[in-house]
């Protein structure tokens, strides 16, 4: 309530001031000067009242202003008698300063209007005050601990929201790449408007070659923008509920346009049959399904499918084999040296999870753990046909502690736990060599996640959870930089 009150003190002070300035000056403004009136001369000074005039036939009295019973500004002039020549100098500057003192008694007049407007408003809002202060009294007596609710949301959500800081950092850098694009665009297509009008004005080839480069960028970085980090992960989609309480499914990655089939593996040992469904349609609404068999059983849960081909850890073994299933004939064998098998570094679950294979927009990658780098996470691109190991990197996780894993754009992404609350909380940067800790939320709704891979083409995580066959759609944050182009 200080404020408002401030401000009327201050309307107030000023309506003196301008009183005070009108006594004091106005007599000065007509040439008349208080200090020099005497009782030898006739005249006389009331300091309460005003100035009297030395020759009042020749002279205005003017007196200083006052305030009604309504605490309205008053000033008086009385006018001399009308003997004057109307053309008199002081008759035209007593004219103009009597429209002076109407004009400022009318701003007066309207500088009251808004005191008292204010007043009221100032009234209005102490009562309003008075309420919410009464309601909030109420709120903090009786509804502490919602408020304690509302706070722990609110920072989950400030937790959630923190590791996008430095994706926005990295945003604000290549955001001067995309309108280096726009204006090279916009120089081009005034180039080839002026071409339109003026041929031969341009060498053609080499405006050809200009645009052609310019396409080319554009096409690289659209096809940068399928990449990028993960930011978040959606609620689970059930698709289907059968089988085993552990298994894999999946769809291929590079499959041609049209081609929907799912791919159903049930169990993680002792099985050799894979189905394979029609659609996905197929899948969640009929049990109609072909079978294939395997030369071999597999091992874990880390199989894939990858343009035509299974792949998957022959059980026992640290041996990976690639399928083809329209052929149903091995077309190549090799092993991962020095892997881990046979439930020696599995993931926490357990379920002979030694050798994970996944695939990413970058190719065919193998995920497992050896005694050389003390039992923690290795991670190898190989080659989808020759299975041959291109590049290897060393991590500090412990294979044993992640609940499961998965590759977006060349980034391991770990997660915590496999039951209850999990969330990603690691992730290792191939192209870099170098991890961090995260905080991404992940809904577990059937407790006992036993497979998550991600699928490059639908941009989705595919989950085997607890017997049910689940979906999660990923946001990424697409970062383009121009030594990538």
């Amino acid at each position: 309530m200080s404020v408002p009150l401030l401000k009327i003190g201050v309307v107030l002070s000023t309506m003196a001031m301008i009183t005070n300035w009108m006594s004091q000056t106005l007599p000065s403004l007509v040439g008349l000067n208080t200090t020099k009136l005497s009782a030898a001369s006739g005249g006389t000074l009331d300091r309460s009242t005003g100035v009297l005039p030395t020759n009042p036939e020749e002279s205005w009295q003017v007196y200083s202003s006052a305030q009604d019973s309504e605490g309205r500004c008053i000033c008086t002039v009385v006018a001399p008698q009308q003997t004057m020549c109307s053309r008199d100098a002081r008759t035209k500057q007593l004219r103009q300063l009597l429209e002076k003192v109407q004009n400022m008694s009318q701003s007066i007049e309207v500088l009251d209007r808004r005191t008292q407007r204010d007043l009221q408003y100032v009234e209005k809002m102490e009562n309003q005050m008075k309420g919410l202060e009464s309601k909030f009294k109420q709120v903090e007596e009786s509804h502490k601990q919602h408020l304690a609710r509302q706070f722990k949301a609110i920072k989950a959500k400030m937790d959630e929201l923190r590791p996008l800081i430095p994706v926005l950092e990295e945003y604000k850098a290549d955001a001067k790449l995309v309108l280096q694009f726009k204006e090279e665009a916009q120089n081009l297509t005034s180039v080839l408007n002026e071409l339109q009008e003026e041929i031969g004005a341009y060498d053609y080839d080499e405006l050809q070659s200009r645009v052609s480069n310019l396409e080319e960028r554009l096409r690289a970085c659209m096809q940068k923008l399928a990449c990028g980090k993960l930011t978040g992960i959606s609620d689970p989609v059930t698709v289907k509920t059968s089988g085993s309480r552990f298994g894999s499914w999946m769809t291929d990655p590079l499959a041609p346009e049209g081609d929907n089939r799912v791919w159903y593996m049930d169990g993680y040992h002792n099985n050799r049959f894979v189905r394979e469904y029609k659609s996905m349609l197929d899948f969640m609404t009929t049990d109609n399904f072909t079978s294939h068999r395997l030369p071999h059983p597999w091992s874990g849960t880390g199989q894939v499918v990858y343009n035509g081909s299974i792949y998957f850890n022959k059980f026992q073994s640290h041996i990976v084999i690639r399928f083809d299933l329209k052929t149903e004939t091995i077309l190549k064998t090799r092993s991962l040296d020095y892997a881990g098998y046979n439930n020696m570094y599995h993931y926490a679950w357990g379920g002979h999870s030694d050798i994970d294979l996944m695939v990413d927009e970058n190719g065919l990658w193998a995920v497992y753990a050896t005694n050389q780098n003390a039992g923690n996470i290795v991670v190898s691109k190989l080659d989808p046909v020759s299975l041959q190991v291109l590049q290897t990197w060393n991590t500090s996780y412990p294979k044993r502690s992640a609940g499961e894993a998965f590759i977006i754009c060349g980034t391991l992404y770990v997660t915590n736990g496999y039951s209850g609350g999990t969330k990603v909380h690691y992730a290792y940067q191939t192209n870099a060599s170098t991890y961090e800790y995260i905080d991404i939320p992940f809904q577990n709704r059937y407790s006992h996640i036993s497979m998550l891979d991600y699928n490059p083409k639908d941009r989705a995580l595919y989950a085997w959870n607890n017997g049910h066959q689940v979906l999660y759609n990923v946001t990424l944050f697409h970062v383009v930089r121009a030594d990538e182009l």
